[in-house]
């Protein structure tokens, strides 16, 4: 499929404007970019999100191996003594 020529183009142009009106393209832009943005910073915001609770399983993780660790050695201790 080509890309349309710029008669084209020109046509699509002057169509909408004919249907929204000159007033009504700046709003429409503006309500599209402003829904852009919007939805940029959700995705920004979900990925810090998963990234901290990646981070917290991390530490979990962590704390649980250390404890089993303690309790291993304790363990150990008591058997020693």
């Amino acid at each position: 499929m080509t890309p349309p020529s710029p008669t084209q183009l020109i046509i699509i142009l002057l169509i909408v404007l004919l249907l929204f009106g000159a007033k009504k393209i700046p709003e429409l832009a503006k309500g599209l970019g402003s829904g852009i943005k919007n939805f940029k910073k959700a995705v920004k915001e979900d990925d810090e999100s998963t990234t901290n609770k990646e981070e917290i399983s991390q530490v979990g993780e962590t704390s649980q191996i250390k404890q089993t660790q303690a309790t291993e050695s304790t363990t150990q201790n008591k058997a020693d003594s």
